[in-house]
C-alpha cells in the first residue's frame, strides 16, 4: 500500500534565511541547506493536530510548533543558555514520554526540544 514514509522537509518564511540557517546550524546542529541536506537519526516523529485554541504552542497567532528530538536535554539547555538563550523548562511538560524544554529561534519562532524517555 502505498504511504508517506516520514517528513521530507520542513519549510518557513524567514525576514533573514541565510542568518536563520546559520543560526539553527550553530546551536541546533541542523545543517544549512545550501551546504547539504540534514541528515536526521532515526528515531519517533510525532504528527499531531491541536486544537485551533491551544495555549501549548504560547502565542495564539502562532501556527505551528516544531519538535526536535535530542539525545541530552541537561547538555543541550546548558549549551544554549551558555550562548545567550533562552531556555524554558515547566515540571508539567515533561511525563513518560521524556523531558522538554522551549527555545525560541532569532525571528520569535517556538521550537520545542525533546528527550525521549
Amino acid at each position: 500500500m502505498a504511504r508517506v514514509t516520514g517528513i521530507g522537509g520542513f519549510f518557513f518564511r524567514a525576514r533573514d534565511p541565510q542568518g536563520l540557517a546559520a543560526w539553527y546550524e550553530t546551536h541546533l546542529g541542523i545543517d544549512d541547506i545550501a551546504k547539504t541536506v540534514w541528515s536526521q537519526e532515526a528515531g519517533p516523529t510525532v504528527f499531531s493536530a491541536f486544537a485551533e485554541d491551544t495555549t501549548y504552542f504560547g502565542r495564539p497567532e502562532q501556527p505551528f510548533l516544531v519538535n526536535f528530538r535530542v539525545d541530552d536535554l541537561d547538555g543541550m539547555m546548558e549549551k544554549l543558555k551558555a550562548a545567550g538563550i533562552a531556555v524554558e523548562t515547566r515540571a508539567e511538560w515533561d511525563s513518560e514520554v521524556g523531558r522538554f524544554c522551549r527555545i525560541h529561534d532569532p525571528e520569535g519562532n517556538p521550537l520545542e526540544l525533546w528527550q525521549p524517555a
